[in-house]
């Protein structure tokens, strides 16, 4: 039976490069993968996942009114393998579920990857579905940004570099914005915890 995992780590832990990494290792065994991509990403990297370390691949954009469900079934291929999801903090809770039934039903493993926890500390519905209905959890590591400890937390900064805690929740960008830290970290230079 296929599995739903969730791989979910702060920012800068390799989730990305893991993706393609996979996608590529079903591609050199002649299997095909469906690769999706939430909306909130898209424009600003041009419908494409890419890593910072420079890979990259054409993903398929699912907005908020995306059906994984009836799209799979309607362009599934023969040789069709997994089903692997980019920033899958910004998925619905319904969207999740139907994941689930992917995996549960037409029997093929659907691995998403995102990040846990925005930079309130709050989870993202994605996430936080994620967690609850996810066979397989596996946390990525990185480093605090402000000492050697395991990184759990993300901070976001303005173009000063001051720490910024109310905002919209999603803001997309990259080391310019984000700061993965540990919990000790978040917690002083934000005060919100």
């Amino acid at each position: 039976m296929a599995k739903l995992h969730f791989f979910y780590s702060t920012m800068n832990a390799g989730k990305s490069t893991s993706l393609l990494q996979s996608n590529h290792n079903y591609k050199e065994s002649g299997l095909d993968t469906m690769i999706f991509l939430p909306n909130e990403t898209s424009e600003h990297s041009e419908g494409n996942i890419i890593s910072r370390i420079g890979l990259k691949a054409k993903a398929i954009i699912a907005d908020k009114d995306f059906n994984f469900i009836e799209f799979i079934k309607d362009n599934k291929t023969a040789n069709l393998s997994c089903i692997l999801i980019d920033e899958a903090q910004f998925l619905t809770k319904s969207q999740v579920r139907q994941l689930g039934e992917i995996a549960d039903r037409l029997n093929y493993p659907v691995m998403c990857y995102g990040i846990r926890t925005d930079f309130r500390g709050e989870l993202f519905d994605g996430s936080s579905e994620l967690l609850a209905l996810a066979d397989n959890l596996v946390e990525l590591k990185t480093i605090c940004s402000e000492c050697a400890r395991k990184a759990t937390m993300v901070i976001r900064r303005d173009k000063d570099g001051s720490v910024i805690t109310e905002g919209s929740k999603v803001v997309v960008g990259g080391n310019d914005i984000y700061t993965p830290v540990c919990r000790k970290h978040f917690r002083e230079l934000t005060k919100l915890v």
